[in-house]
């Protein structure tokens, strides 16, 4: 006997809305669209799905009392995972190969990838953003093809020609192609034909992310569609020509996001955007949302969809998005943005490119040699050029970047002052970051999102690829994605962003846009065995210019990591988000904290720009349980001595010199402020992980000197002590972090 529930969904539910309508150029046309608001679709998106969202069958077993994971205590505390639906899944043999690429992966909870996720969370991992997940245009749901790519050398044209010869119709995209806003996409679903399954899919996945732990966001481009106009794929123009789309003094729609450009200063375009959110949050449970190209939309629209965010979930819904100012919208030409320097007091987050630059080096738009000349402060400018590396670069150049490395870990405030490499103390507005302000976040530093890595270019693994010394050993490599780590996850307030397998040290062969590489380029490894570096020339759109200086590194066996230094990688980042989830003084709240909290030592003209050394003080602080929390981060291959850090950083070693062999790191001890009495100060002796064993007494070669200033006893590599106040009112204390391109990273005593 079929019960009332699936006799609802027994007969035909698949309609298209027919409209007369006048389209510039064609005249009156009478088409045959799906509906704009459509929940849910049949199969390539031709028709839309007819439901009620509340329908009990439309809901997987235990949906309206599943647990969700608690509202956070402040923006700051984001700790994000960005992951692509198929990526996650489609290469993991423990996954049943019905749900591989698939939403109902996530119902797996005993599979690697879920192991791997259920362990960021219980580290400190808050959320998982999902690139896009609503119904887009560029995977035919049916009939996808999976290319043939053959076995070929590390450096071979093959695997890519392969993959382009069937990536207009493989079963990959990453899926910022909009077509349907509100309907979940299909080529994730058991099956696409099935409305209905597309909905209890979705939600079974949120439910089974929900029950490890994770709050879980939606990446959303409502700033573009797939097409505009009488194309097929378009659904917006077909209805209202000449009104969802903004459109130049010709009459022709913008397309500098890459395709057909929205305007959601237009009401009614706004309103499709923060109805569809809304509905994203009340009836799929979504806790966040990251905004691609959210320059491109109005300020008022974003914080009019805010309202209605957080009203349907009763509590706040954190947005982050891409607030860069480019195109007919730039420089407020249009409405005011919902830009970087247009967002300041609004509680919404932006990705900060200050701190990621100066850390990476160069830009997201280097091509060529420049991939390789345009070292930063993580990969070695100056201190160790590679072989490209401008020999005109000094000692100023080097100065300016550990500015701007201070810049991103003060949060980018703007009001925060930081002695700079002048001598004069600056509000990082200040600051010149490419002709704008460095510090642009106002109230809070969560306005800001901290990240080295994204979806979008090169892995921070291949761009290391690129940019450290050719001779640079696999484990310093691991080292050096680490103390990358430690700054954006750990040190840098604000919001903490990272691509998913950055802790794996992961590799897409050096290709600088992955969007359609197919599943080939896009692999991850939850056996933790591979990274997949070295598997084939990057296809040659967008490639093809670097393939000189790719072709040769690719064949580099000794660029590739060992599974060991992987483990590495992966065990690092776990550590660091156990560090920064234990104390609010890695997370705080609001400006005034920061400024009143954090001071740097080692500044100005005299500093070692090789080391950054910080203090925060956590006096009165809630939740910050330490009196004081003191961290180095030190570039250099060397120990380095610093003649302007605190006293109390100073150890037993004498100075390290730029030449010769380093010796055995010694740990950096912690003290109070000298406010607080002090106590006698020792050595952690926490055993260490086990991954610091392996190269805790190994010898490093010699590296060139740029002849700077020496700092004392700090050991390459990024430390922090703490001191501890327990309830007795007695003092302990043990090493914090410490890891890096000599060190290794320590958990809490």
């Amino acid at each position: 006997m079929v019960d009332d529930a699936a006799r609802r969904l027994a007969w035909p539910l698949l309609r298209l809305l027919l409209v007369d309508v006048h389209a510039r150029g064609t005249g009156r046309v009478r088409n045959r669209v799906t509906d704009p608001y459509s929940v849910s679709l049949g199969v390539d998106s031709r028709r839309s799905f007819i439901a009620d969202l509340d329908d009990p069958a439309l809901k997987p077993p235990g949906w309206n009392a599943a647990p969700m994971p608690a509202p956070l205590r402040a923006q700051a505390d984001m700790a994000v995972y960005e992951l692509h639906v198929r990526d996650f899944s489609i290469n993991d043999p423990t996954v049943a190969p019905a749900h591989r690429g698939r939403y109902l992966t996530f119902t797996d909870t005993g599979s690697a990838g879920m192991r791997h996720l259920r362990a960021l969370a219980e580290a400190g991992l808050t959320d998982l953003h999902l690139l896009p997940v609503y119904d887009f245009a560029s995977v035919p749901e049916s009939g996808c093809a999976t290319p043939q790519v053959p076995d070929a050398a590390p450096d071979s044209p093959a695997q890519q020609a392969a993959v382009m010869a069937k990536a207009e119709r493989d079963c990959f995209n990453w899926g910022y192609d909009p077509f349907h806003f509100n309907a979940p996409e299909g080529s994730y679903a058991s099956d696409a034909a099935d409305g209905a399954a597309r909905i209890r899919e979705f939600r079974s996945m949120v439910a089974a992310l929900h029950g490890i732990g994770l709050r879980v966001g939606m990446d959303v481009v409502y700033n573009h569609t797939y097409a505009a106009g009488q194309h097929e794929q378009s659904v917006l123009d077909r209805i209202v020509p000449g009104y969802y789309h903004r459109l130049d003094a010709a009459g022709r729609v913008e397309r500098s996001t890459c395709c057909e450009n929205t305007a959601t200063e237009h009401a009614m375009m706004a309103r499709l955007m923060v109805d569809s959110a809304e509905l994203w949050v009340r009836q799929y449970g979504i806790d966040s949302f990251r905004f691609d190209l959210m320059g491109h939309q109005p300020r008022a629209a974003m914080e009019a969809l805010q309202r209605r965010v957080d009203t349907a979930a009763s509590h706040h819904v954190p947005l982050v998005g891409e607030g860069w100012n480019f195109g007919e919208v730039a420089d407020g030409r249009r409405f005011v943005q919902a830009s970087q320097l247009s967002l300041a007091g609004s509680g919404i987050g932006t990705f900060s490119d200050r701190g990621r630059d100066a850390l990476r080096g160069g830009g997201p738009g280097d091509a060529g040699a420049d991939k390789v000349a345009r070292q930063g402060w993580l990969n070695g400018l100056v201190y160790a050029p590679n072989e490209l590396a401008d020999p005109a670069l000094d000692r100023a150049a080097l100065l300016r970047a550990a500015d701007l490395v201070r810049v991103g870990l003060a949060g980018t405030l703007r009001d925060y002052v930081l002695e700079t490499a002048d001598g004069q103390a600056r509000p990082l507005r200040d600051i010149d970051y490419n002709g704008q302000p460095a510090g642009y976040a106002a109230a809070a530093p969560g306005e800001v999102v901290n990240y080295l890595e994204n979806h979008d270019n090169e892995t921070l693994f291949d761009l290391n690829a690129f940019r450290l010394p050719r001779d640079t050993p696999a484990h310093d490599r691991a080292r050096v994605q680490g103390l990358g780590m430690a700054v954006t996850s750990l040190l840098s307030q604000g919001v903490a962003y990272f691509h998913a397998g950055i802790d794996t040290l992961r590799s897409k062969s050096m290709d600088r846009n992955s969007f359609d590489s197919g599943d080939w380029f896009n692999r991850l490894d939850w056996s933790y065995r591979d990274n997949f570096f070295g598997t084939g020339l990057p296809p040659a759109s967008g490639n093809r210019a670097s393939w000189p200086w790719i072709a040769p590194r690719l064949t580099d066996a000794s660029i590739r990591p060992a599974p060991s230094d992987i483990a590495f990688a992966r065990d690092m980042l776990r550590d660091l988000l156990r560090i920064r989830a234990s104390s609010t003084l890695f997370r705080l709240a609001d400006a005034a904290e920061v400024s009143r909290r954090l001071r740097f030592a080692n500044t100005g003209p005299a500093q070692n720009p090789l080391v950054i050394a910080g203090h925060l003080d956590g006096r009165g602080l809630p939740g910050a349980g330490f009196a004081e929390v003191l961290y180095l981060l030190n570039v250099s291959p060397h120990r380095r001595r610093c003649s302007t850090c605190p006293a109390r950083v100073a150890s037993t070693t004498s100075c390290i010199p730029c030449s010769g062999p380093q010796t055995r790191p010694t740990r950096v001890r912690a003290s109070r402020p000298a406010s607080i009495p002090p106590a006698a100060a020792s050595p952690c002796r926490r055993a260490p992980p086990s991954y610091m064993s392996r190269s805790e007494d190994r010898h490093e070669p010699s590296m060139p000197c740029p002849h700077l200033p020496p700092l004392a006893g700090v050991p390459a590599g990024a430390r922090a002590a703490v001191r501890r106040r327990g309830r007795s009112g007695t003092a302990g204390h043990g090493l914090l972090a410490r890891q890096g391109a000599d060190g290794h990273p320590g958990i809490p005593a």
